[in-house]
């Protein structure tokens, strides 16, 4: 085994929610480890940023919601254009609105499971439908998918049933795709993410919540965005050839035992 294992240069990969944190930290990491990257946002302007930083020629942009299945099918073509052919997808994109059960509005509901389970369903598909075309055009079918869960769809959570129940998807959404197209070679695994320092989580690191989580977390610290990438850099890479249907929980220890 040598570096080139873990290199990124035969990946062309789709990061949603690329515009800033946890998304952006991924798309640099994908192309510092050779690969090429199509960043999908709702903000422009951060999508143009980053192209800037990553260069055209390792970055494709493409702005939209990823609750639109047409925006799916657009980062697929974008990719396609851009670089030849798209074989990686991580299906980060995110967004939180909290309340209590009894108090959760159902535009709070649906907003939440659009975004993070069927936006993921429609990229997950869109990637799987070009694999397993090029597959029959006697081309390679060969991808990696990582979905981006959270220790919320692992032990729950309180005043987020919406995000919980969504990530909590996302593990049989891994599991149900990784059975179905590992005879195509296209794998598909899950991180969890604990608290990461992103400004999603502001409130959770906050002063009311910060010791009651650390407390939990037998490394005592927050993640940092750019040391939680790494595990799912490993399994878009060839060192990860023979895993599949899988989840990794990278949080400090959270959820040792689950």
């Amino acid at each position: 085994m040598n570096d080139s294992t873990f290199s990124l240069s035969n990946r062309q990969v789709i990061v949603t929610g690329a515009g800033q944190g946890i998304g952006r930290a991924l798309g640099e990491a994908i192309v510092q480890l050779g690969g090429r990257v199509v960043a999908v946002d709702l903000n422009a302007e951060a999508l143009a940023n980053l192209r800037e930083a990553l260069g055209p020629d390792r970055c494709a942009t493409v702005a939209g919601s990823v609750a639109d299945p047409a925006v799916a099918q657009q980062a697929i073509e974008a990719g396609v254009a851009a670089f030849g052919n798209v074989n990686g997808l991580v299906n980060n994109a995110g967004v939180t609105r909290t309340g209590m059960i009894d108090k959760m509005s159902i535009d709070a509901w649906q907003t939440v499971i659009d975004v993070h389970l069927s936006g993921s369903f429609y990229f997950l598909q869109a990637l799987g439908r070009h694999l397993i075309a090029r597959g029959k055009e006697g081309a390679s079918s060969s991808g990696a998918i990582v979905n981006i869960s959270s220790d919320a769809g692992r032990r729950g959570t309180i005043g987020q049933i919406n995000y919980g129940t969504a990530k909590a998807g996302v593990l049989g959404m891994t599991m149900c795709a990784a059975r179905e197209w590992a005879r195509h070679d296209i794998r598909v695994n899950t991180v969890g993410f604990g608290v990461v320092e992103t400004p999603m989580t502001e409130t959770i690191r906050g002063e009311k919540f910060r010791d009651t989580y650390l407390q939990q977390i037998p490394l005592g610290r927050w993640g940092a965005a750019e040391e939680v990438v790494r595990p799912v850099c490993f399994l878009l890479s060839d060192a990860a050839s023979y895993v599949t249907g899988q989840h990794l929980s990278v949080n400090g220890g959270y959820t040792i035992g689950l």
